[in-house]
């Protein structure tokens, strides 16, 4: 009787596997697509521009978004592969969030957030260039903040928990091969 079971559970698996795959990647897509429209739209209509980290954050979300599409289309292990770069690229984004929060307050120094750190403040051209190639928004600025948390953690945060869904999902896809 339990060999019957065993036996049943390993034939569903590539069933299980393939469902799988087949919700998990457009859900990836989704999370980075939102993700990124939400930041899109507070630039544009919401008037919020962004730091160098900001737009950082930001590139990780196209890879995904590449990554998905070509894994819709993909076979077997290959769509697992796709899934896991999706992984990698949800934890690269997660670090620049952590790092940005970190910045916005106080843990660590990043150089847009000061364009005078390391001026000379005698030299007034130097403090001219300085400020002319500065961003636009400084880094540890934190322009916007839902329930305390900035832009930057909230990325931070989902960012994980895809890259989490990401590489459970991976698991599942590996294992039926689908």
């Amino acid at each position: 009787m339990r060999l019957l079971a065993l036996s049943w559970r390993a034939g569903d698996r590539p069933a299980a596997g393939a469902r799988a795959g087949r919700l998990l990647i457009p859900a990836l897509a989704l999370v980075s697509g939102a993700l990124l429209l939400g930041a899109y739209l507070f630039q544009h209509l919401g008037g919020l521009a962004p730091c160098p980290l900001c737009l950082a954050q930001r590139w990780p979300h196209f890879a995904v978004l590449a990554l998905c599409l070509v894994a819709l289309a993909a076979p077997g292990r290959a769509r697992a592969a796709l899934v896991a770069l999706c992984g990698v690229a949800f934890l690269v984004t997660t670090g620049y969030g952590v790092y940005h929060a970190g910045v916005e307050q106080g843990w660590f120094a990043s150089g847009c957030a000061s364009p005078l750190a390391g001026a000379d403040m005698t030299d007034v051209a130097d403090i001219k260039a300085r400020l002319m190639a500065a961003p636009a928004s400084r880094c540890d600025e934190v322009p916007f903040a839902l329930a305390g948390v900035s832009l930057a953690g909230w990325n931070a945060l989902v960012s994980f928990a895809a890259a989490l869904a990401s590489l459970l999902g991976v698991h599942r896809l590996w294992r039926a091969g689908a």
